[in-house]
């Protein structure tokens, strides 16, 4: 049941989160939006520190004698992208958009800030972290990196993402791995370019490059176990400028994705053994660039059990999936960060209307404001029973 006081201020709570939207900001850009931040938690009682991942937020609020410590994280950057909805709040900004929804997450998380330090009907401490630059770069760790639970130690953390493609108001995660891993490989092969009349006098790195991409195909299929699942994608193979050139250079891109640790570093190890024996049976050389990108999304068997208890109490058990029937995502999300240094869930709150629910990273995609005060409410029954 959704709290009449978060009712009675959505109205406000969506202008905050349209004003987010019209004002977008990427990845560690988001000085705008953490102003705004800071400005309302101080406003409402919160004790606030800035700078954490460049421009991190974090809002504590401490009630009663209470030695629990409860985190929960939203993230507000947005995307390099052109909004095509024509909303009366669409971005102002030429080529950036809030496409993924974080402008919503920072106003459900914002709304139920309101709340909690209106009511304090808590016992413990509190902290609310604004994260910059989920998307691509990897905001978490920065924030991590710079002492984000050695400043303010959590006993769990939780966050939420908006999902256009489960019914609104659905709660929906499991416990174990959720979301995959992410890492990129650049593979540049170099050959002995020359005129394409005489490939003879040439070492052609195009067909060592084909070559390859066909060889990493078995990679899935040959070594992981077919209980596991992975995925590794050639995403560009670049090579040549024209029609009777032999390049001297070809580079690869590639992207791996696995549900497990044990796959994850066995998919890199793979590749690089396959690359090098293919690229040595053509005559070229290779060079490999790993960019470690996120890990694994790991929920906390406990921390979800409870997490899923509170969606329960608070909408009733048809409101939320059942995690044995959940299935994990290929997407990545830097929240894993947090949950590898502390225990913790991350959920997918629905937000689907069942009319133009186009899907994030779409240039249409709209996010349900009336899902607003469903997220807010979930944080503070969270919240509440957490730090009882």
């Amino acid at each position: 049941m959704l709290i009449k006081e978060i009712l009675d201020r959505e109205e406000e709570m969506i202008a905050i989160r349209r004003d987010f939207h019209q004002h977008p900001e990427l990845g560690f850009e988001e000085f705008r939006t953490s102003d705004r931040i800071a400005e309302l938690l101080m406003g409402w009682g919160y004790e606030v520190h800035r700078g954490l991942g460049g421009t991190g937020v974090v809002g504590t609020l401490k009630v009663g004698s209470g030695g629990k410590r409860l985190g929960i994280r939203a993230d507000m950057d947005a995307l390099p992208m052109q909004e095509q909805t024509g909303l009366p709040w669409a971005s102002q900004v030429e080529g950036k958009m809030h496409a993924c929804g974080h402008d919503g997450h920072c106003a459900i998380l914002l709304s139920a800030a309101c709340y909690l330090a209106e009511k304090k009907p808590f016992n413990g401490t509190l902290h609310l972290i604004f994260q910059p630059s989920e998307e691509k770069i990897g905001g978490a760790k920065r924030m991590i990196d710079d002492g984000l639970f050695r400043l303010f130690p959590c006993d769990a953390v939780f966050g939420l993402h908006n999902f256009p493609l489960i019914p609104a108001g659905q709660f929906v995660t499991k416990p174990r791995a959720l979301m995959a891993s992410s890492d990129s490989l650049t593979i540049t092969l170099e050959g002995k370019g020359g005129h394409g009349s005489m490939p003879e006098h040439c070492i052609d790195p195009t067909i060592a490059g084909a070559s390859i991409v066909m060889a990493l195909q078995t990679i899935v299929s040959r070594n992981i176990d077919p209980q596991d699942s992975a995925v590794v994608t050639v995403g560009s193979l670049q090579s040549g400028t024209t029609h009777n050139i032999i390049p001297h250079s070809a580079v690869l891109k590639l992207n791996m994705r696995a549900f497990k640790k044990e796959v994850r570093e066995a998919l890199k190890q793979r590749v690089e053994t396959l690359v090098h024996a293919q690229a040595e049976s053509f005559g070229v050389k290779a060079s490999i660039e790993v960019d470690f990108g996120y890990p694994v999304t790991i929920n906390n068997e406990a921390q979800t059990a409870f997490a899923l208890q509170v969606a329960r109490d608070t909408f009733g058990p048809d409101k939320v999936a059942d995690p044995q029937e959940v299935k994990s995502m290929m997407g990545s999300e830097d929240f894993s960060f947090m949950l590898e240094e502390v225990p913790g869930c991350y959920i997918w709150l629905g937000t689907a209307t069942g009319k133009d629910d186009y899907s994030v990273h779409h240039p249409l995609y709209q996010f349900n404001d009336a899902c607003i005060s469903v997220g807010a409410t979930y944080w503070v029954r969270l919240s509440e029973a957490f730090l009882r």
